[in-house]
């Protein structure tokens, strides 16, 4: 008999996290099918929440099918911080380890787990460097090996290459990928670049706001759909939405946010002077496939 598929890597649903009292997220639902996973363009509170760092308000966040908080604290998860304070004094190796030991494993196993990071991660020459001394690149990377030493089977990784410049981002996106070809992981971002290896390397992206998913699919294509635009709008939808769909475009109306499926049948030019001839300003228009430019 064969075995049962494993629960998605990452499933929303209805969710709701809240930062300070106010809602972050609110209404989320989504469910991942694949094994590396692009979560782009939606609130940090998703990325500290999918690290067992915020608590869910309400709806359930899972990881594998385990909470989000029981899977960091049983080791079926690991979360990568986006550049936590680092003690400067502290060398590599003592974080890495000392991040191993705190997650449970015995000394020895910690010890183990530590030198196999440090070598996926190509810190090897820097083991004894302070950590107080180290670019920002070299600081992701000693954060990303304090989780790898870990062993979750499971990586969140928060927005890895922003403020990196081009080059040291792609050299440092080929050595995550390089360091988790045996684990499954999830990167949440605000956007990654086509071009980079973890685009080019996850089998799936989805594209979501504060309150819902806007795409969702293989990174290729969802970056080949152009003509799906996120706005924001002011004066009444009603009789402009009858006029496009009449012409073909698919409407969305979320509140103040609108979603325009022009599906080849418009250009962006017509559609704006259709707003304009309805008295409709269009505040911002953003291509969905913006998150993957």
């Amino acid at each position: 008999m064969s075995s049962p598929p494993p629960a998605p890597l990452l499933n929303a649903e209805h969710v709701r996290i809240d930062v300070d009292a106010v809602p972050a997220c609110d209404g989320l639902t989504f469910r991942t099918t694949g094994d590396r996973v692009l979560v782009l363009g939606a609130p940090r509170a998703l990325a500290l929440a999918a690290s067992g760092v915020l608590p869910v308000a309400r709806g359930r966040l899972t990881i594998r099918g385990l909470a989000a908080t029981t899977a960091a604290r049983e080791r079926a998860a690991a979360g990568c911080a986006l550049d936590p304070p680092l003690p400067p004094k502290w060398t590599v190796a003592e974080y890495v380890r000392w991040s191993a030991r705190l997650s449970g494993l015995a000394k020895g196993e910690a010890a183990a787990g530590a030198s196999d990071a440090m070598a996926r991660l190509k810190l090897g020459p820097m083991e004894r460097s302070l950590l107080g001394g180290l670019p920002p690149h070299a600081r992701r990377a000693v954060v990303l090996a304090a989780a790898v030493a870990t062993g979750a089977p499971v990586l969140v990784i928060e927005d890895p290459l922003t403020g990196l410049s081009e080059d040291a981002a792609r050299a440092y996106a080929h050595i995550v990928i390089e360091a988790l070809e045996d684990r499954s992981w999830i990167v949440l971002a605000g956007r990654v670049p086509l071009t980079s290896p973890l685009a080019l390397h996850a089998d799936e992206a989805v594209v979501a706001s504060a309150t819902r998913v806007e795409a969702q699919g293989p990174p290729a294509e969802l970056a080949a759909a152009e003509r799906r635009f996120v706005a924001r709008v002011h004066g009444a939808m009603d009789g402009l939405a009858a006029r496009l769909a009449e012409r073909g475009v698919s409407v969305e109306v979320h509140g103040g946010q609108v979603v325009f499926d022009l599906k080849g049948a418009i250009t962006t030019a017509e559609l704006m002077a259709m707003c304009a001839a309805s008295q409709v300003a269009i505040v911002e228009l953003v291509p969905v496939a913006r998150a993957l430019a």
